[in-house]
């Protein structure tokens, strides 16, 4: 199942991994991207903790760790082709996948229903 966050993030939790990156609509108020800062394999990071960094022709925006875990896997690919957090943002342009910590609260995120309702309210 995908959630999201209010910061225009998504997650996959399979088991204790967890992978995620941002939204369509996060690209979309984006534009073109052109710069993708992935975070470094072994790093830990707190939930709403900056994980990532993309940039486009608008704007600089940090990505926020939708859930507090250690990061297992990097996708190293956006560095080279930020472009397929454009084309992709919620498939192959996914940031990086966390071993998630144990204890974390998934409460607060909401499934697609909620951030489609959520997005309208913006």
């Amino acid at each position: 199942m995908k959630l999201f966050t209010k910061d225009h993030e998504w997650v996959v939790i399979e088991g204790d991994i967890a992978t995620f990156g941002i939204t369509d609509h996060a690209q979309s108020q984006l534009g073109d991207i052109v710069f993708v800062e992935v975070p470094e394999v072994g790093r830990k990071i707190d939930k709403g903790a900056e994980a990532a960094v993309v940039e486009s022709v608008k704007a600089a925006s940090e990505v926020y760790a939708p859930l507090a875990g250690e990061v297992v896997a990097a996708n190293t690919k956006l560095v080279d082709d930020p472009g397929m957090v454009n084309l992709e943002p919620e498939a192959g342009g996914w940031f990086a996948k966390l071993r998630i910590a144990a204890g974390t609260d998934t409460s607060d995120l909401m499934d697609e229903a909620a951030y489609e309702a959520f997005v309208q309210s913006l």
